[in-house]
């Protein structure tokens, strides 16, 4: 009998788990499909930028000052560096480039999706993750074991 009460306090936990996740759920599945082009230009918007820095930067200093991982110098000709999607000109520091970002709501959602210890809501992730573990552990609770939808889902 405390085999058939489990069994139905599982199914009952699993459903309200299960709605009251919908909305997350769309949210890591939405971002998770966006994430898969991310090295693409899907869906995002180009933005000009010209920025004032320090004159006579070196190459690899340029990338710092930028805030710009993985910034590579491709060619130098005179005062100006070219870089993918830019210019920097030493002598005057003036920096011409252009980012690609996706709008601003994607752009949360995916932030949240690859969120780490360093993120504000990095707890988020780990209820969402614990929750995702307990469907998968509750499921085999859903129907009784010795039935035969039980035998053909094992």
């Amino acid at each position: 009998m405390t085999s058939r009460k489990t069994a139905n306090n599982f199914r009952v936990i699993h459903r309200y788990l299960g709605f009251f996740l919908a909305g997350i759920m769309a949210v890591y599945a939405i971002s998770g499909m966006i994430l898969i082009f991310r090295n693409t230009d899907f869906l995002k918007n180009e933005t000009k930028i010209e920025k004032q820095i320090a004159p006579n930067l070196a190459k690899h200093e340029l990338g710092l000052a930028l805030k710009k991982r993985r910034l590579r110098v491709e060619k130098e000709e005179g005062d100006t560096y070219f870089f993918k999607d830019g210019t920097y000109n030493k002598t005057t520091g003036l920096a011409k480039y252009s980012e690609k970002e996706l709008p601003y709501l994607l752009d949360k959602m995916t932030h949240l999706h690859k969120a780490n210890t360093n993120h504000p809501l990095f707890f988020l992730n780990i209820f969402f993750g614990a929750s995702l573990l307990f469907f998968v552990i509750s499921a085999f609770w859903m129907f009784m074991p010795g039935t035969d939808i039980f035998k053909k889902g094992i």
